[in-house]
């Protein structure tokens, strides 16, 4: 069986450690932000850099409610929403709500993404996901935004009351937007594309910080007569 082309969200599967697999698309602005970064005060760029790396810092763990909107060239846009799970180091756990039901699991070392109406898994490694290296400081809960991106502040963004971040990782690897939440320092938004061009945007609400996750949430049980799909550099 043809595996299915991984979704946007299993680049999110490590979003905290803010990795874009793919590219920008050619216009200036997209999703509501002008993608080029306008100048910044160092004290006001400092200020947020400080506050989003405190509270980075302090997230052992999390979860949040999501509302993910993907705009693909020439087709019609879907929007999907479910709950997603995150604990240092590297284990993340999205379920995705029916009717388009999916669950997507990391336990630090692979990531398991099922599909319930495929009776399929696909196997993906960490390693083979990840782009650069402060991609992986951020996944493992060590990364620094100061040591590992280039940080800016888009010249546009929407009137809705989050900070916006563009992130130009230094080791590699394609840009990312965020918006937090300026009184909780939460991430709220988080925009970007694939190499096939679709653009997804994901919303984040009722965010529970530093609550105790059990270890069975990041482990995955493989479906009796599945599937299983293995990418490379999998262990056999």
């Amino acid at each position: 069986m043809t595996p299915k082309r991984h979704s946007n969200i299993v680049t999110c599967a490590i979003l905290m450690s803010a990795i874009v697999i793919g590219g920008w698309p050619a216009a200036r602005s997209f999703a509501g932000v002008d993608v080029e970064s306008t100048p910044a005060t160092n004290a006001k760029l400092d200020d947020i850099l400080n506050e989003t790396q405190a509270h980075y810092s302090a997230t052992r763990s999390f979860s949040a409610d999501f509302v993910e909107k993907i705009a693909s060239p020439g087709g019609a846009d879907r929007t999907r929403s479910g709950k997603v799970y995150y604990r240092k180091p590297g284990r993340m756990r999205w379920d995705f709500a029916a009717p388009e039901q999916e669950t997507i699991v990391s336990d630090g070392t692979t990531v398991f993404s099922y599909d319930p109406d495929l009776n399929q898994v696909i196997e993906t490694p960490v390693a083979g996901l990840v782009k650069s290296p402060s991609a992986t400081a951020f996944l493992l809960g060590i990364g620094d935004l100061r040591a590992d991106f280039n940080v800016s502040i888009p010249g546009q963004a929407p009137n809705d009351g989050l900070v916006y971040l563009l992130l130009a990782p230094k080791g590699g690897g394609s840009n990312a937007i965020v918006g937090l939440d300026p009184k909780t320092w939460n991430l709220s938004r988080l925009i970007l594309t694939d190499a096939a061009g679709d653009l997804t945007s994901l919303t984040f609400s009722n965010f529970d910080t530093n609550p105790t996750l059990a270890d069975s949430l990041f482990k995955f049980a493989i479906p009796a007569g599945s599937d299983i799909v293995k990418s490379p550099g999998s262990n056999p």
